[in-house]
């Protein structure tokens, strides 16, 4: 399942790192808040490296739906209540200046990436009480919001928040052609980092300035980021033949749905959860089901998913990794808006590196204390994380493993033993340990993806093992075997 960004952008291979280096600045993750953080580090004059473990954009900027804008859900509302008016100010700020800042760079260095100005569109088919506070909370802190009941959508709504001055584009062509002029090693794992040391697959770089942008720090201590964060996943489907839109729409109701064009595609997306929480999976079916009672015209062409980090109070962590690691800086929890807080991240990285002020340091700040803001969430992961790290002793296995159909996978009795089993069409069957590697959670089935998921800190594995996205950093024990 292949995004329509991923089909229609490719970037010529980059070496892997073979032997040692000493730069200025190390940046883990050839994604785009890596890329453009390289970028900017570059133009202030520092060597600086990527070292990506797969290929650049390979992760979740090729699985967006790349919306650049500073509406971000009805979160402003929240940001009120829970940090404060200025501190929501703050958030639109450096998010609206991300907006601006993508075309500048795209003008000046002529980029072709279907760079396009829109309005952003929050809407509801329920209510309108929710959105008319979120209009005015956006006008508050000084977006170019206001609320309607009339967003040019094909089907009926009760309102909507028009917010002017936003856009979309292709993120890959826009991140390749920053990849292109910069020193990125693809092939590239990051498997330890120490002081000013990074121990790689290929080599040891030695760094003055370390940057974690891969998503979620694999690193656990100093930081603790896993105990601040968890993984959601989304989905999405491109159609064509769908209607022209006025805009990007994301809906604020349970199960709405997110809308954009893409050139001949409409883009539909929708169907999140907790990474590891889709054992009865159905969510591309669902989502397919959905759009096609709302565009029955249109076809589908394309299908994908997305993972996002969400952090306790919403608000990304960008700036110091940790108060014991004053040359280690960090871009995470970017939520489902990895767009702009992907400039905002390289700009402040960027600025902290070079020991400038950045007015958006505080709010983003990785050691910010938000306890109204973070209570609630703080104490759902670690409910997660207890129930989930016991499932592994406790819960029993759901069948015997000669039960499973072909085509499908779960965690089963092998040999008195439980085990995750992946069944082929072909009747071959993939033996792996369902115990993570990041910290031994029990890992479940995703049959929509058919891979293997933590639901305590979002780690992925395919069917055989192999790992797809951390933060785990090795595969898991598997085992092939003919039949059950």
């Amino acid at each position: 399942m292949e995004s329509i960004w991923h089909r229609t952008a490719k970037l010529s291979p980059k070496p892997s790192l073979k032997g040692n280096l000493a730069v200025d600045a190390a940046v883990i993750g050839g994604g785009l808040a890596g890329v453009l953080t390289a970028s900017l580090l570059w133009e202030a004059g520092l060597r600086t490296v990527v070292l990506e473990a797969d290929r650049a954009g390979s992760g979740q900027t090729g699985n967006t739906t790349a919306k650049v804008t500073a509406q971000h859900g009805d979160i402003y509302c929240r940001l009120e209540e829970s940090l404060g008016p200025e501190a929501a100010a703050l958030y639109a700020e450096a998010n609206q200046k991300a907006v601006e800042q993508y075309e500048t760079m795209i003008r000046k260095r002529n980029i072709s990436c279907g760079w396009e100005r829109l309005p952003a569109w929050l809407y509801s088919r329920s209510g309108e009480n929710t959105l008319a506070r979120e209009a005015e909370a956006q006008k508050r802190a000084g977006l170019p919001a206001g609320f309607t009941k009339d967003a040019g959508l094909p089907f009926p709504i009760k309102g909507a928040v028009r917010c002017e001055g936003q856009a979309q584009f292709h993120p890959l062509e826009f991140l390749f052609s920053l990849a292109d002029n910069l020193e990125i090693y693809e092939g590239t794992r990051v498997l330890e980092v120490e002081g000013d040391q990074l121990r790689t697959s290929g080599g040891l770089v030695r760094a003055k300035h370390i940057v974690f942008a891969c998503h979620f720090p694999f690193v656990n201590a100093p930081g603790y980021y896993f105990l601040r964060m968890h993984q959601e996943r989304s989905y999405a489907v491109a159609l064509r033949g769908g209607p022209e839109l006025e805009g990007m729409y994301y809906s604020v109701d349970p199960g709405g749905l997110s809308l954009r064009r893409a050139g001949e595609y409409l883009l539909v997306g929708g169907g999140s959860h907790r990474t590891g929480e889709n054992q009865d999976g159905g969510k591309y079916e669902a989502l397919s089901r959905s759009a096609g009672l709302l565009f029955p015209e249109a076809k589908e062409a394309a299908r994908w998913s997305a993972q996002d980090c969400v952090t306790l109070d919403g608000v990304p962590y960008i700036g110091q990794f940790s108060a014991s690691t004053p040359s280690w800086y960090v871009a995470t929890g970017f939520g489902k808006w990895g767009m702009t807080h992907s400039m905002v991240a390289a700009q402040l990285l960027r600025d902290q590196i070079l020991g400038r002020e950045n007015p958006y340091a505080g709010i983003f700040s990785p050691q910010r204390f938000t306890p109204a803001a973070s209570a609630g969430q703080l104490l759902s992961n670690g409910l997660h994380a207890v129930r989930d790290l016991g499932r592994e002793l406790l819960a029993p296995a759901r069948g015997a493993a000669g039960t499973l159909p072909p085509g499908r996978g779960g965690v089963v009795e092998l040999e008195g033993e439980k085990v995750g089993v992946y069944r082929t069409a072909d009747g071959e069957a993939y033996i792996v340990d369902i115990r993570c590697p990041h910290l031994g959670c029990q890992l479940e089935w995703n049959p929509d993806e058919k891979s293997w998921d933590c639901p305590c800190h979002g780690s992925r594995f395919d069917e055989r093992g192999r790992l797809l996205c951390g933060p785990a950093q090795q595969d898991l024990w598997s085992a092939r075997i003919e039949e059950l």
